[in-house]
């Protein structure tokens, strides 16, 4: 008898549990102090949690690739649109038809199949040394590779994706010719070898080794933040020009929906909450970043760096000619 009642009540304290809640799990490439703040918000918003792993973003595609159907993952969520660009053409995310995200991501800066979507823009612009140089004497990119810049430039390397992806962009508005023409040039006006990251471009700036450099605005932000006297600045080129494609180039970091995601309607309302007006200050502040919904202000510490024309190619671009960018900037001597 006391057995039958025990029973009994295991039932009703299983039957009487509450039904467990609904989960998301992201694959994410961005650092997880910069993205467990917003995933917290978002669960304390909805009550669904969000279960994450993160990685660097060629292991993250390799490992979506081998667990196929099974694996765990709804949301790939990456950094760069060449990252974005080369998992949809590996067959890893779907279509995702949002009209909440048509409205929130400007056309350029998502996937024309719908398949990823921009969360955060990065503009990648000049930056310079405000004793050795007045912003005058800045203009265009491609200015950089005119011989009054000599032992001038600096640059970070070729090897890493946000450089191959400013040249791929660079391909689409110039032509494969004029491209390699323009990076030969900044290499000949190269003052030293290219440094392996942003920060160390611009600390060579600030020491007079060099004047200029190119840079994720983030980077810089990051710096003047750590050393707000530094003698640099940023400058935002091609804005003058009158061609449809002249503005800073930009890219993004942005997610999209898994293939063979086991909740892809729970994916598609994170990745449209993270485009939404209370997340995309909290999505891109965290990071230096610009939000990529325009009706949303960017920090005010981004703000202070001024407003400028973004170039209006679309970012697919920066993947889909990144092997093309890849080969010019090796034969133009870009290491």
């Amino acid at each position: 008898m006391k057995l039958t009642r025990l029973l009994a009540a295991m039932v009703l304290a299983v039957t009487t549990l509450p039904a467990l809640a609904e989960e998301v799990v992201v694959y994410s490439a961005r650092n997880e102090q910069l993205i467990k703040p917003l995933f917290d918000a978002y669960t304390k918003d909805t009550g669904v949690a969000v279960k994450f792993i993160t990685d660097k973003e060629g292991p993250l595609m390799a490992r979506l690739k081998a667990e196929g159907k099974n694996t765990p993952a709804d949301m790939l969520l990456t950094v760069d649109a060449g990252n974005l660009w080369q998992a949809s053409e590996e067959g890893l995310l779907r279509p995702t038809q949002s009209k909440t995200l048509q409205t929130n991501v400007p056309a350029h800066l998502r996937d024309p199949d719908s398949e990823w979507f921009g969360l955060s823009v990065r503009a990648r612009t000049i930056v310079y040394n405000t004793a050795k140089v007045k912003p005058a004497d800045l203009s265009t990119y491609e200015d950089l590779a005119n011989p009054k810049w000599k032992g001038r430039l600096c640059l970070r390397t070729s090897k890493k994706v946000y450089n191959q992806s400013l040249v791929a962009m660079m391909i689409t508005e110039y032509g494969e010719g004029k491209t390699e023409d323009i990076v030969h040039g900044w290499i000949a006006n190269l003052a030293t070898s290219p440094f392996p990251d942003d920060t160390k471009a611009m600390e060579a700036v600030a020491a007079g080794q060099c004047d200029v450099t190119l840079v994720n605005t983030y980077y810089f932000g990051r710096l003047m933040e750590k050393q707000p006297n530094l003698p640099l600045a940023i400058f935002w080129p091609n804005q003058n020009l009158k061609n449809k494609a002249a503005g800073v180039h930009v890219n993004v970091s942005g997610a999209g929906v898994t293939k063979y995601a086991k909740n892809p309607a729970g994916a598609q309302k994170l990745i449209e909450w993270l485009s939404s007006d209370k997340a995309q200050n909290l999505f891109a502040d965290v990071n230096l970043e610009y939000p990529v919904n325009p009706k949303v202000a960017p920090d005010k510490t981004v703000a202070a760096w001024g407003s400028f024309k973004q170039n209006l190619i679309n970012v697919k671009d920066a993947g889909s000619l990144q092997a093309k960018a890849v080969k010019l900037m090796d034969r133009a001597g870009y290491k």
